[in-house]
């Protein structure tokens, strides 16, 4: 099923939308990622959601990516005896190993880690930053904090850390299991919360390898502060507004989406707008403006993907949500100053010589005027370099491997088909040609600028370039170097 844009829409499951026929009225409106939560989804039905989405994809005959978001740590304070308290600006509370319930003077905090990295000057957040307290004394059984923003606090609401580097994992007991269920059930992408440095990503790309790809969620100043070491690491990002703007002041976020979007553009790494984008249509069948203009603006900023999460999980209108995102994005990519937009930051090519060919393509298809460019790709290497450029053409990526066409289906301005391997390169501008005239993304006369970044019949014969023009049939009527 061929898009009229080239953002992707990213869709999270639930109670909403687990049903097989709302997976595929979601698809028919736009999805091309179905995330899978794992914070809130057993195995079964986990198992239950991969299998409708394979489903859909089959009879639609149409690549669909599956995002597994693992849950991640999360840390709670313990219980009050009067089930919350009060607690006022300038008062000084107490955490402690103590497991008594606690008063409007202190409460047990069960994780020693945060004991072990917490430092005075150090900021604490409670109940998603409703509260706040600056640590001002610290011990191996004890904190001291003053509290800095008051209100009531009431038992096992959780707690974080934004100054401090904790010297956890990412992955507790629950996310490893989640993880090895997720990966036997075969999805495309992982996503891995609490990440505070790239050896996060090292540590989880060691127990994953190649069965998929890793999104990097950035809701941690730590993984700010070592953002482009990240993005290295990372196969994709995603800017996890929610999170960020609790542990960073909220008014720091919108400069960090772009920060954010830029440097993994700059990279060829996709990035996903995620959080509260259309937050209202939980409960109402329209947007506020603003809301359409938050999507607006990660659409002219070039995002990859954008997403919804209780939109379409719990939400009472699932599929006018994601009917709204896709009209948003399509207005956008139509509006005159799209085009200046997109590309008012130079992306520079990475000194490589598969990126220079991706780069001198989208330069040949500008300058020429062609209709389209064509990758050939096993792994989506030569895909992911060409959309780096962000060229004003569409661009089709041709794949013999399935698993290669979903991944894809999370990248900027990508139409994935799949198709077998060329046999030389004759071969591949013919079936190139007419692939791109039957989906109807070019036209009789059109040209087309063609990369293989593949084998064609001969060790080492990658990253070739040509370009052909199409006569009425989807046949080339010329080819050059």
């Amino acid at each position: 099923m061929r898009r009229n844009r080239r953002v992707k829409i990213v869709a999270t499951l639930g109670p909403a939308s687990a049903a097989p026929e709302m997976i595929e009225r979601l698809f028919i409106a736009g999805v091309d990622v179905f995330r899978i939560n794992l914070s809130h989804s057993t195995h079964d039905g986990a198992k239950a959601l991969y299998n409708a989405v394979r489903a859909c994809a089959a009879r639609h005959r149409h690549p669909i990516g599956i995002l597994a978001d693992l849950q991640g740590p999360k840390f709670r304070i313990g219980n009050f005896d009067a089930g919350r308290v009060k607690l006022t600006a300038g008062s000084i509370f107490k955490f402690d190993r103590d497991e008594t319930l606690g008063t409007g003077e202190r409460v047990f905090l069960p994780h020693t880690q945060i004991f072990e990295a917490i430092k005075p000057g150090h900021s604490l957040v409670l109940d998603d930053g409703k509260l706040r307290m600056r640590v001002i004394e610290t011990s191996p059984v004890q904190i001291h904090a003053e509290v800095t923003t008051g209100g009531l606090l009431a038992s096992r609401k959780g707690i974080s850390m934004p100054d401090t580097l904790l010297p956890i994992s990412p992955l507790t007991e629950k996310d490893k299991a989640d993880l090895v269920h997720a990966l036997k059930l075969g999805v495309d992408w992982v996503a891995l919360s609490f990440v505070q440095r790239a050896e996060d990503v090292h540590e989880v790309r060691k127990l994953i390898g190649s069965r998929a790809a890793i999104v990097s969620k950035i809701e941690k100043p730590s993984a700010v502060a070592d953002l482009e070491d990240v993005i290295a690491a990372s196969d994709a990002i995603m800017v996890a507004r929610g999170d960020l703007g609790v542990e960073m002041p909220v008014e720091k976020v919108p400069g960090l989406q772009k920060k954010i979007t830029r440097l993994a553009r700059a990279a060829g790494k996709p990035v996903i707008i995620a959080t509260q984008m259309l937050e209202s249509m939980i409960s109402s069948p329209m947007p506020t403006r603003a809301e359409v203009s938050d999507v607006a603006t990660a659409v002219f900023d070039g995002a990859d993907a954008i997403m919804l999460s209780a939109e379409s999980a719990v939400g009472q209108y699932p599929v006018e949500a994601i009917q709204m995102m896709d009209k948003i994005a399509i207005e956008v990519e139509q509006d005159p100053v799209y085009e200046p937009m997109l590309h008012a930051t130079q992306t520079e090519p990475q000194p490589t010589g598969a990126d220079a060919i991706a780069a001198a393509a989208s330069a040949i298809a500008g300058t020429v005027k062609l209709g389209a460019i064509v990758c050939y790709t096993a792994t989506g290497s030569t895909v992911l370099r060409v959309t780096r450029e962000r060229p004003g053409i569409p661009v089709i990526g041709l794949t013999p491997i399935e698993s290669t066409a979903r991944r894809l289906s999370l990248v900027w301005g990508v139409q994935t088909i799949l198709t077998g391997d060329p046999e030389n390169s004759s071969h591949m501008v013919r079936k190139a040609c007419r692939i791109a005239f039957e989906e109807g993304l070019v036209k009789a006369r059109d040209g087309l600028v063609v990369i293989a970044g593949i084998p064609l019949g001969s060790p080492g014969a990658t990253n070739m370039v040509r370009i052909a023009f199409i006569d009425e049939r989807g046949a080339p009527i010329a080819e050059e170097v």
